[in-house]
């Protein structure tokens, strides 16, 4: 199949800081098997609510589109269905932006048959919302006798198929999603620590995954390499294993709709102990990727679990592997090469640190309606004390393995019960009375 020649469009607005030139945008196409024809930067003040670029750009853009004979044309930016529409018709190309782009990287790249189904749900979802632009010849039959309204019927149509699909998708991929409760109940029941890897795309998590677990998993040089997640054993010398497990890179502007899609997926963060947040050291926005990756945890409700910054690829700057420490002599990060080996020595001994298994011993009061814990508690805890006060408040004091009261706290804090850190392991005794109120 012949490669699509392609224009690329780098729009920047005014205010913004653009250090990267359309670098990451270029290697998005190229990914996506384009030949990339030109890359074309535009600044402007603000987004023009029709073209985005203005009718002044838009005129360029169709002479280097007519000059250059393009098949189509890629935007740097997320566009509404109008502006597509309005600058297909002006370009007489297919035009497709950043969204579009990344979800066509995703449906290349998915393997099984859960990121097949994430991906559907995506382009489905952002599809049903810009069928006009794939029945717009309808359009010209609209003024006929006895052909008025057929465009709107077949669109109505489309958008009611699409519904269906689309339900359909969610009930298969709620299917899939409690297939993975299930797997990581197992895995809970052992029970190991959990670390996950997250970062942005192409900074190194698999090639880190491969080379803490001595698996051989797929890892490449490119955007979204692996999208499907993997758990791996990390044995740390004389200490119980640690299940590891690597995930889908994010990327600034990463669609809602595919975030949502694989929120499954992205459940193993959720339930992790401690997050690696892999950062490429040599890239020149850093800043803004990891900007990026802590947005996307928040998006996803994982922004709560604590979080271990690790700096890949030293074998590609001048920084010297090993801990970074701040002017308080605190950890701050780690500076590795995943590739070269170096620093992972470090990094093992700092994980082993912060998962390391203790007893702890905890104060807390539910609220009536938060019986279910008191439950929970019960089953994983050894409960020294307990109380229920006029308001029905339940009062207790508990000693708890770290890793089972990590789980837990991070179960409670998704439904909304603000559970308290570990202050302490087990004291020499505890004050009457003295309790820890949830609000």
């Amino acid at each position: 199949m012949p490669r699509e020649r392609v224009l690329l469009v780098h729009v920047t607005l005014h205010g913004e800081v653009d250090l990267d030139d359309g670098a990451e945008f270029y290697d998005l196409a190229t990914d996506s098997d384009a030949d990339v024809l030109e890359l074309i930067p535009v600044t402007r003040s603000r987004p023009d609510p029709a073209t985005f670029i203005g009718s002044g750009k838009v005129q360029e853009l169709a002479e280097k589109v007519r000059e250059t004979t393009a098949d189509l044309v890629l935007f740097d930016r997320t566009l509404s269905p109008i502006q597509e529409r309005n600058l297909e018709r002006a370009l007489q190309c297919r035009v497709i932006d950043r969204v579009g782009l990344i979800l066509d990287i995703f449906a290349r790249r998915a393997r099984t048959h859960e990121g097949q189904l994430q991906v559907e749900l995506a382009q489905l979802t952002r599809l049903r919302t810009r069928l006009i632009r794939g029945w717009t010849h309808l359009e010209r039959q609209r003024g006929g006798i006895g052909l008025r309204g057929p465009g709107e019927t077949q669109l109505e149509t489309d958008r009611r198929l699409i519904g269906d699909r689309i339900q359909s998708l969610r009930h298969k991929l709620q299917k899939v999603a409690a297939h993975r409760r299930t797997q990581r109940r197992a895995r809970q029941r052992a029970p190991l620590p959990t670390v996950a890897l997250v970062g942005y795309t192409n900074a190194g998590k698999s090639t880190l995954f491969n080379a803490l677990t001595q698996r051989d998993n797929y890892a490449a040089d490119r955007l979204f390499a692996t999208l499907d997640p993997a758990i791996g054993r990390l044995q740390i010398a004389g200490q119980d294993a640690v299940l590891l497990a690597d995930t889908v890179g994010f990327m600034r502007d990463l669609p809602t709709d595919l975030i949502a899609a694989f929120r499954a997926t992205l459940e193993e963060v959720n339930q992790a102990q401690l997050l690696l947040h892999v950062v490429d050291g040599s890239a020149l926005d850093r800043d803004t990727q990891m900007a990026a990756v802590e947005s996307v945890l928040r998006e996803i409700g994982a922004d709560h679990l604590p979080v271990l910054l690790v700096f890949n690829k030293t074998d590609q700057t001048d920084e010297p592997s090993g801990c970074i420490f701040d002017a308080l002599g605190a950890l701050q990060a780690i500076n590795i090469s995943a590739r070269s080996g170096a620093g992972l020595d470090v990094l093992l001994q700092t994980i082993l640190e912060r998962v390391g298994r203790a007893i702890l011993r905890i104060e807390l009061t539910l609220n009536p309606e938060e019986g279910a814990w008191r439950a929970s508690l019960h089953r994983v805890a050894t409960v020294l004390a307990e109380d229920f006060d006029e308001e029905g408040k339940i009062r207790m004091v508990f000693d708890i393995d770290d890793l089972a009261w990590r789980r837990l706290r991070a179960q409670m804090h998704a439904h909304g019960c603000q559970a308290p850190e570990a202050t302490s392991t087990i004291p020499e005794f505890i004050k009457e009375g003295d309790w820890y109120a949830v609000e």
